[in-house]
Order: structure tokens, then sequence, then C-alpha cells
């Protein structure tokens, strides 16, 4: 994984990329997408977006709506992967982190 502030177009060139990757989950997302990757595309001519979209399952999910369901006490397995079911959890008080549980028994 890759963190970065500033623009994408900045950190692809930083990292030499030639390709980034988009996921859209419905036709509003594509709006706001397609006018990103025109802005990049103007900034950098070289780098190419790829649009993927989901298998059905996911096509109502976004990350803000997965937050709020864990912050709540929501379920949300099945929903994220099992490493960041774990974290989420142990963001919002639901499980101790494992620092936390070392530390305790010793």
């Amino acid at each position: 994984m890759i963190y970065f502030a500033g623009l994408v177009v900045h950190c692809a060139e930083q990292y030499q990329a030639q390709v980034i990757i988009r996921g859209i989950r419905a036709v509003s997302d594509f709006e706001f997408e397609f006018q990103m990757a025109l802005m990049n595309r103007r900034l950098s001519p070289d780098l190419e977006v790829v649009f993927l979209m989901p298998s059905q399952e996911y096509t109502y999910l976004n990350s803000t709506l997965v937050k709020e369901v864990a912050k709540h006490g929501g379920r949300i397995r099945g929903l994220v992967p099992p490493p960041v079911e774990k974290r989420l959890l142990a963001k919002f008080g639901r499980i101790r982190p494992a620092a936390a549980r070392k530390k305790k028994k010793a």
C-alpha cells in the first residue's frame, strides 16, 4: 500500500507508475471518476486510468458506510477482508489491538 499527500499524478510519477486502477460501483461514481481521469490525463498525458467494476455483492459498499456500521456495533464480517475487519473493530473499541493484549499478559 502506498500512502501519499497531494496529487495522485505526482505519486504515480514518483513510483514510475504507468496505470492507475479505480473502482466504479455505480453510475454516480463514473461521473466523478471520469472528470478526475480527464484532469489526471491533462496533468500527466502518459498516465492511463483503468476502471474496474466490483462483483454484484459489493456494489453498494463504500468505506464510509462500512466504518459507520463498525463504529455503531454492526456486523462487518464478510464486507471487508479479515485484517481490515480486525483493525476497524480495534479502532472502534470492540476488540483490543494485539499489542494491548500482549502487554496485559506480561
